[in-house]
This record gives C-alpha cells, structure tokens and sequence, in this order.
C-alpha cells in the first residue's frame, strides 16, 4: 500500500469530485481512487471535512447530498447564472409533482396507493417520466392480487432536490418547505397530465 500525505489526500479527493460531477461517498473513494493507499475511512472524513470548510464562502461548496458530496454552485447565485444554459428547465404538471410528493412521503407504494391519496386516476405518462427522470424506481411488487409495482424515490432524487437523506424533507404540514423542495421546478400552467391524455 502507497502513503499519501494530507494535502496530497485533499487533492485527490477534490479532483475526484470535480472529474465525477456526481455525489461521492467516502467508502467509494477509499474503494476507487484511493484503493491503492493506506488511508482510513476517518482520514477520509477528515478531508471532506476540511474541503467544506474551505469552500464555505466561495461560489463552489461542497455539500453533502444522497449519501455522498457533490460540489455545486450557491443557490443565490443561480438566477445569474442561467444564461450559461441554451436548454430552458422542463415544466412539470401540478399532477406530477403531487405523484412525486406522495411516492417520496409514502415509499414504497403503488400506483393504486398515489391515486388514493391524490383522489383521481394517474395516466402512465406520469409514472414514465418520473422512471426516466431517475426520480423513481420499482423496488418490488406487493403481496395482494395483480402484485403491482412498488415505487420509490432514487439516490437521483435526492441528489436533484440536494437532500442527503429521506429524512431532510420537510414536513408536510409546512407548505411553505413543500414549495421550497419544488421550487428548482417550473410548474406548467394549470393543465393537468390527465387531461392531456383523455385528448
């Protein structure tokens, strides 16, 4: 095994999260770019650590997001910087985002379970870009007749709404934090998904 100093240790880690551009934990980087040196999970924490600190008032933080850390831009400068993208956000439905509310509340459930709570059928267009946003997942099927598909949210999801865990939602009661978490979303105007289907 190969030493590696504390600076040394830094830097890798910091080029890591740079060249990946996705949430890291600190076993995945003692299991890939320092595999090969002797270096403990705790030292690893260490520097992750010191990294947060040193970018704690620059433009770039370290955060820590879905189980890993992930460099991004503060979230004040966000509006400043949305010229430096020609793609405009896509709008999602009051219908979808209530879908994804219930699934990331109330995992796993099933699609019968979301049409419960929201009171009125979910076209599968919704379910689809959900799927192929990465924002949820089957994780199983229930033991009851037709064993339907049991859906939860992602690591994706989570890393998307710069939560770490399931747990930093904020509480339903709160519509003010439900706003906040859809915020980085753009609500399309007042037409649900299920009538674009019925058409």
């Amino acid at each position: 095994m190969m030493q590696i100093n504390p600076i040394q240790l830094k830097q890798l880690i910091e080029a890591s999260l740079f060249v990946l551009g996705k949430p890291l934990s600190a076993k995945m980087l003692k299991d890939t770019v320092l595999v090969d040196f002797s270096v403990s999970r705790d030292k690893i924490k260490a520097a992750l650590d010191e990294l947060q600190q040193d970018y704690q008032d620059r433009g770039v933080q370290l955060v820590k997001v879905a189980g890993g850390y992930r460099f991004q831009t503060l979230e004040v400068l966000s509006p400043f910087l949305q010229p430096l993208w020609q793609e405009k956000a896509p709008k999602y439905s009051r219908a979808t985002l209530e879908t994804l509310a219930v699934i990331a509340y109330r995992q796993p459930v099933t699609r019968g379970d979301i049409e419960q709570v929201r009171g009125v059928a979910i076209s599968s267009h919704i379910i689809k870009s959900l799927s192929d946003r990465h924002w949820i997942k089957v994780v199983g099927h229930k033991e009851v007749p037709g064993r339907p598909a049991l859906y939860a949210t992602t690591l994706e999801f989570l890393a998307y709404f710069g939560l770490d865990t399931l747990a930093d939602l904020p509480p339903l009661s709160d519509t003010e934090s439900l706003q906040a978490v859809f915020s980085s979303l753009k609500l399309a105007p007042e037409q649900s998904e299920e009538q674009n289907t019925n058409e």
